[in-house]
């Protein structure tokens, strides 16, 4: 078989697979479904694919979720999970509080620092900050 009929009998075999009945391409398709069975794939550590009791399916990449999606996640789907994982919010909220308190103060921190750093530099600034605070009285 020369090559240029390999390379279109490959993308016939693509484009018959992406077009494969029950294959899912949007994450909103699997809502209300029944998952049946989850199958790790070889060619890639921690796919699968995630077959439905319909026939649908669709293939999941690895887990590797990055910090701020797991946050996003927690948020965007708290009106599901939170009846039924209370007490994981009341701590997540708990934590949430702590970060923002702490970028908070830290963020104090650095501004205060940077005034104690650029006293000598900038003489004016002290009389600038005693302007500043009046306007806010």
């Amino acid at each position: 078989m020369p090559a240029d009929d390999k390379w279109k009998a490959n993308m016939e075999k693509v484009a018959f697979m992406k077009a494969f009945p029950g294959l899912l391409r949007h994450w909103e398709a699997l809502a209300g479904k029944t998952v049946e069975a989850v199958t790790p794939l070889k060619s890639k550590a921690g796919a699968a694919a995630l077959i439905c009791t319909d026939g649908s399916f669709v293939v999941l990449p690895p887990l590797t979720t990055e910090p701020y999606e797991l946050g996003e996640a927690l948020q965007a789907g708290r009106s599901y999970l939170e009846p039924k994982h209370p007490e994981a919010y009341i701590g997540y909220d708990q934590l949430l509080k702590k970060d923002k308190d702490a970028q908070r103060t830290a963020r104090l921190e650095n501004i205060l620092g940077a005034i104690r750093n650029n006293m000598e530099q900038i003489p004016e600034l002290k009389d600038r900050l005693k302007d500043l605070v009046k306007e806010w009285k």
